[in-house]
């Protein structure tokens, strides 16, 4: 999941990265002291094949070699490079490691395997890596550059955000035709709740591209956290009409209209999200929500079930079926779907005042009293920000 969100995140720029990765050692990786002459032979002929494009007969000779000669750590650091050249990373690891073990010095051996170690979704040692490496790089060189892109894109993938953003800023500037690497620093910022430096990055986007959902959508989040209504609202309805097929613009525009109250319009962007994927968890709970409210129960009741059955923490859901159960007289399964719902908010004055009222209906007075007293202690309800449904545990809600 995590190399899939970097992959989107960096898009065609991963194509410029990439084309230092995996053949960079070809040329550099030489032989170092005198070697027998059937060594070299065998070395020759297997550099031939390599750039030839003749990945078995290349693979064979290295192999070959390593018969007579075990430790030969050029031989290992070649396969390596024949596996990441097929995309075999987690083969080409190893194979980098042994060549590593034996000697640590071959020329752009530990480079190679940072790489790999990177495109497996090996973030940790692809840093243990890039960052000796870069310490060893001029100051600004493309070299330096490159591995700061790396290091940047290497620290979002394992969701160290605001550690993420200094490295991403000097690759944004490098490359400052870069779409796609503005966005994941944006969204960099906007995890580590840098919500200035989310709407200064929206700007820089739209001057490449003024159409981008996403930049729109980023700003909308960032807008909507520091609880400007108007502009996250705004920003979604951009979004929408930028590219109505994105994933979440549609349910990121209606739970801002559903919290602002406006269920009809909520309902249409909720329906409209379900349209574009029709097992989008949220989208079904809303929709749940805004039929319960119109009393149209039963719709309510499927959509409700259909959301807990993809997602069974969604509070809502377990909130609005307690309600539509306890209604209905069927006591004991809706005091199980309250109780649920606490767990999952326990600060939320709404659920508190519910399960005061169902305690009060059975005649449990005394749970009844603690629980409208806790409903009185928190006076309102938790307010979510968009960014709290669209975001799972600080990291991007994966997107089908």
């Amino acid at each position: 999941m995590e190399l899939k969100r970097v992959s989107r995140a960096i898009g065609c720029s991963f194509v410029q990265i990439a084309g230092i990765c995996v053949l960079i050692a070809v040329c550099i990786m030489n032989c170092h002291g005198q070697q027998p002459p059937h060594r070299e032979s065998q070395r020759q002929s297997a550099i031939a094949m390599e750039q030839a494009g003749k990945i078995a007969e290349a693979e064979a000779i290295w192999r070959a070699l390593l018969k007579s000669q075990p430790n030969d750590a050029e031989a290992y650091a070649h396969l390596g490079l024949l596996e990441a050249r097929q995309e075999h990373y987690k083969e080409a690891i190893v194979l980098y490691r042994r060549a590593l073990s034996i000697n640590p010095k071959t020329p752009g051996l530990r480079l190679n395997l940072g790489l790999s170690c990177f495109k497996a979704g090996e973030f940790r040692e692809a840093l243990q890596n890039f960052e000796p490496l870069l310490k060893s790089e001029p100051k600004s060189s493309p070299g330096a550059l490159r591995l700061e892109t790396l290091i940047g894109l290497a620290h979002y993938g394992l969701g160290d955000y605001s550690v993420a953003i200094p490295y991403l800023k000097d690759a944004a500037a490098a490359d400052s035709q870069s779409v796609s690497l503005r966005m994941t620093l944006a969204e960099s910022c906007l995890l580590s709740k840098q919500y200035q430096c989310v709407l200064d990055e929206y700007r820089e986007i739209l001057t490449l591209d003024p159409e981008s959902a996403d930049a729109h959508m980023l700003a909308g989040e960032a807008y909507d956290e520091l609880k400007n209504d108007d502009g996250a609202i705004t920003e979604f309805q951009a979004a929408v009409k930028a590219d109505p097929k994105k994933p979440n613009v549609h349910f990121g525009f209606g739970y801002l209209l559903w919290r602002r109250l406006r269920f009809e319009d909520a309902e249409s962007e909720f329906r409209a999200e379900l349209a574009n994927n029709p097992e989008h968890p949220l989208a079904l709970a809303y929709l749940g929500d805004t039929e319960m409210r119109r009393h149209s129960n039963d719709d309510a009741v499927a959509h409700l079930q259909h959301a807990l059955r993809l997602q069974p923490s969604i509070q809502i859901a377990h909130f609005d079926l307690g309600i539509m159960l306890d209604d209905q007289g069927n006591k004991e399964q809706a005091l199980v779907e309250l109780k649920k719902a606490e767990e999952l908010e326990p600060g939320d004055s709404a659920i508190h005042w519910r399960l005061g009222r169902f305690y009060q209906s059975t005649g449990q007075k005394v749970e009844a009293k603690a629980e409208f007293e806790k409903a009185q202690s928190l006076m309102q309800t938790k307010r979510l920000s968009l960014s709290d449904q669209m975001h799972v545990d600080g990291k991007p809600a994966a997107q089908n």
